[in-house]
């Protein structure tokens, strides 16, 4: 066989190996700097509303409830029906506005600071440093040979996790049935089949993410990372080394004089990397694998500090700003574009909230029979009228209808609805055969509070008759 070939095939072997290469644990070091403590602080933020909310009452209710099969989603002491679908759908643009708006902003902030991913990912990995110890510690100790106190120490920090995950999924649980109730219902063991289902679902979903996938969600899972460079310019701040300051990198003494030596200021200590939970090496630029968490530029200043360098080696900047050296120019006209529609919707789906009707009516007219001829020789029409109150008072309503001469409206029994129900009430409307000038006339049924005039909505149906010659 020629050399070519045997170096072509083993070449194809060396990069298939690369390509198919196991899975290496990444272990972080803990970094101090004011990135971390805002990342921090904004997990402490995040998993403390996640966890509290659902514990929290607004008046009767839960302050925060899904509640599926009564088809009624209670925030805040507003109630949402699936007639109010269309705020879903706006609310989704938002988060999608919101999403373009801080990546062009600012990169993958969220994915850095606010991401669930992140969040539990952090949570696991503060659990795990409690049991097992700093990086170092770590990785002694998976190196080390299985002996009853590794074996404890691993069960440990397993028996943290898979607590603290089923305590997630109970909470997840919680949003979508009263947490109060589910709590009663799990000290007896009496939770339904799906409930139990969803509460192990999700706490596996939680071990499994946050505890052994960890980075490998973000960059191969997450479709994130692959758009997101859709939403990046030239001027959008990113988390960048600066390589002409830093290069060439080598290690040196504390006092020596690096510029004289010919040498940048990066030290090549690679706490960068170290630090970096996705294990890259933001020195080699920016990777679709990075999420912006800043571990990077707290680690990097701190070497500087130790060094007498300035700060900003790595930093939030710009390509442009790396390139030129001027200023990050932030403000641009994409930001404002995003900004100005984000703001728009947002006030406009709050002013529809504020304005909605707490009170909706249909109107179904009766189909088995069109119209009937009563006794007394008048044409009636039956209907049926779908009250729903999306107040979470009760209150008692009155109907009226119009639209025609003479109209008589008949019903059994007084309109009261609780608050957040639905009532359906037969009406029977009745009128003389000659106030009809038509086959089908246009009439309005209006439904008022008594407790509430304002409280009030029109309808509007057709009366259908027989064929009156004039």
């Amino acid at each position: 066989m020629k050399p070519s070939n045997i170096r072509s095939q083993t070449e194809s072997a060396e990069n298939e190996q690369t390509l198919y290469a196991k899975h290496e644990k990444i272990y972080p070091r803990i970094t101090f700097g004011f990135f971390t403590r805002l990342k921090t602080l904004s997990g402490i933020v995040l998993l403390g509303i996640y966890y509290l909310l659902p514990w929290f009452q607004w008046g009767e209710r839960q302050a925060v409830l899904f509640d599926l099969p009564a088809r009624q989603f209670h925030i805040l002491g507003l109630t949402f029906w699936p007639q109010d679908l269309i705020y879903l759908s706006f609310l989704l643009i938002i988060a999608a506005l919101t999403l373009f708006f801080f990546t062009t902003l600012a990169g993958r902030l969220w994915c850095g600071f606010a991401c669930p991913q992140t969040i539990w990912t952090d949570a696991f990995l503060w659990m795990e440093r409690l049991v097992e110890g700093d990086r170092a510690k770590q990785m002694k100790l998976d190196q080390a040979p299985l002996s009853f106190r590794k074996f404890r120490i691993k069960t440990t920090k397993h028996i943290l996790w898979i607590v603290f995950s089923l305590f997630t999924g109970f909470t997840f649980l919680g949003y979508f049935t009263p947490i109060r109730e589910l709590t009663q219902a799990l000290m007896v063991f009496n939770l339904g089949g799906w409930e139990t289902f969803w509460f192990l679902f999700y706490s596996f979903a939680t071990y499994g993410n946050a505890g052994w996938l960890r980075e490998q969600m973000c960059t191969y899972m997450c479709p994130y990372a692959r758009f997101q460079s859709a939403m990046f310019d030239k001027d959008t701040m990113i988390i960048a080394y600066d390589e002409k300051r830093g290069e060439p990198r080598r290690a040196r003494k504390r006092r020596a004089d690096y510029k004289a030596q010919g040498l940048g200021a990066c030290i090549n200590c690679t706490m960068c990397v170290q630090v970096c939970p996705a294990g890259i090496d933001i020195r080699y630029g920016l990777q679709s694998q990075c999420i912006s968490c800043s571990a990077c530029i707290d680690a990097c200043d701190e070497i500087m500090d130790k060094m007498a360098y300035p700060r900003g080696l790595i930093r939030y900047t710009t390509e442009n700003s790396l390139k030129s050296g001027i200023p990050p120019q932030i403000w641009r006209p994409r930001i404002f574009v995003y900004g100005g529609i984000l703001l728009a919707i947002s006030i406009g789906i709050m002013m529809s909230i504020s304005a909605r009707s707490l009170v909706e009516l249909d109107v179904i007219h009766d189909r088995n029979s069109l119209f009937r001829e009563t006794n007394a020789g008048l044409i009636e029409n039956v209907y049926r009228l779908r009250i729903m109150n999306k107040d979470n008072q009760p209150h008692t309503y009155d109907v009226t209808a119009s639209g025609i001469e003479g109209l008589e409206l008949r019903k059994d029994q007084d309109i009261q609805v609780d608050g957040g129900s639905v009532m359906t009430l037969p009406v029977d409307l009745a009128v003389e055969p000659q106030m009809l000038s038509k086959r089908s006339m246009t009439i309005i049924f209006q439904l008022t509070a008594r407790d509430n005039p304002e409280l009030t909505i029109m309808e509007e149906a057709r009366f259908l008759g027989p064929f009156v010659r004039r």
